[in-house]
């Protein structure tokens, strides 16, 4: 039981990253409460209008003008729902974001990334998520191609992790976007293609944006031969410089293990041989090979959980590495998931699985500020993490506001509720597969 205790330190530390946005949540609705209703109308419609004014400057010639209006935009969708306006506009703002995608700075770029996330994420799955998924892939794949400047890259993936999240159906859907993000660190190589090497900020993006969507996943649907290159390149993260870099790969590698991959292309290549000889030692060589990985990423984890850290290290930063990797190594050891626990305007969101973790970490980076307002009002998040605010009980008192009783009429609450049916299903089948089977010695004893 000692160990475990290891794993409560995530709870203190999310705690303490949110607690001021929920005070402040909290007492904002404690204001609104006073107001009538007619007031908070009133205020709807101004923020409607300005709103409308912040569209209609992306259709300005001068970039800086859009980069203003872009700007507006992401600080009213994270500071309120804005269903209604959505409503009205949705055609508009995603096809203007995306004609600043192809044509905008690199800043123009990076923040109309993130307004149609903010879209996606406003919208729920359903027929909108799907045109946005459907238009935005192709410009955002050839955005991330251009140029290098690395918070733009990172922007465009973060932001097709997030529409790829709420809007595919298909697994080959959310499998070609995850291809397009390990390009961008992991090209393939061919006589015509230049290399460059990726700046951290790139490398961690696509790393926690590839390990978000992979926790949607049946891992035992993709191939050992991605398997075993992706976990290769992860192991080689965790030699990095870069702390950030060295976090995002322990996080991927904790879900990868977490889905059973590692054993079954393990099993797979044990198992292989049909008999001839060349098979049956191609068979030898490729489990050798994952047993010698999976001895080496154990020792990684093991050193990371204890490193001492170096010049100019910030402790908070040196801090979150250690406690990462104790999780991990506990993980790998004895199979037991880190339990976290945050405070939400006075409810509490818990987590109790890896893929639930990076899909709350995830979506707290790309949400910022306005995650607690989000998990407050937002049903297909709410959905996502099992997360009933007790508020959303009083619905047809007079301390809901309008904009919340249109979202909890919203049509998108049955397709909510099919998506998030669906997430517990893969859990639960990650779950039953991996029941005593996920520590990286398992069977090493035994042989």
């Amino acid at each position: 039981m000692g160990k475990r205790k290891t794993q409560r330190k995530n709870t203190a530390m999310l705690d303490g990253d949110d607690d001021s946005s929920s005070s402040i949540s909290s007492s904002t609705t404690m204001r609104s409460d006073r107001m009538s209703v007619s007031e908070i109308e009133e205020v709807e419609i101004n923020k409607d209008s300005l709103l409308d004014e912040a569209v209609d400057a992306l259709y300005e010639k001068r970039g800086s003008t859009r980069e203003k209006a872009l700007a507006s935009i992401i600080e009213a969708f994270n500071s309120d729902l804005q269903h209604q306006f959505v409503e009205k506009k949705f055609a508009t703002l995603l096809h203007q974001c995306l004609s600043s995608i192809k044509k905008g700075s690199s800043k123009e770029i990076s923040l109309a990334s993130n307004v149609i996330g903010l879209l996606a994420l406003t919208v729920g799955p359903g027929d909108n998520a799907r045109e946005i998924l459907e238009e935005s892939i192709t410009p955002i794949s050839q955005a991330s191609k251009s140029g290098s400047e690395p918070s733009k890259i990172a922007s465009l993936l973060e932001c097709l992790a997030v529409i790829t999240f709420v809007g595919g159906v298909d697994p080959e859907e959310t499998e070609k976007s995850m291809q397009i993000m390990w390009q961008s660190v992991h090209p393939k190589l061919g006589s015509n293609v230049v290399t460059v090497k990726p700046a951290a900020v790139v490398i961690t993006a696509v790393v926690s944006a590839w390990s978000f969507l992979l926790t949607t996943m049946d891992g035992w649907r993709l191939s050992p031969k991605l398997w075993q290159e992706s976990i290769a390149y992860l192991s080689t993260l965790l030699d990095k410089d870069d702390r950030s870099v060295r976090i995002a790969a322990g996080e991927a590698l904790a879900v990868i293990f977490e889905m059973g991959s590692l054993e079954k292309f393990a099993a797979e290549a044990k198992g292989s041989s049909n008999g001839s000889i060349s098979e049956g030692n191609k068979s030898k060589e490729g489990f050798s090979h994952i047993q010698g990985l999976r001895g080496k990423i154990l020792n990684q984890v093991r050193d990371l959980s204890v490193e001492a850290g170096g010049k100019g290290s910030a402790k908070k930063d040196l801090n979150n590495q250690r406690n990462l990797f104790k999780d991990v190594l506990e993980f790998l050891e004895d199979g037991y998931c880190p339990e976290t626990s945050m405070k939400i305007g006075g409810d509490s969101l818990q987590t109790s699985t890896w893929s639930q973790l990076i899909q709350l970490n995830f979506l707290r980076h790309f949400l910022g500020g306005g995650f607690t307002k989000h998990m407050q009002e937002n049903e297909f998040l709410q959905g996502v993490f099992g997360f009933t605010p007790k508020r959303r009980n009083l619905l047809g008192s007079e301390h809901i506001s309008n904009s919340q009783k249109r979202m909890y009429k919203s049509p998108n609450s049955a397709i909510s509720k099919a998506r998030t049916q669906m997430l517990n299903k893969q859990r639960m089948q990650s779950k039953d597969r991996n029941f005593g089977h996920f520590a990286v010695n398992a069977g090493d004893e035994d042989s």
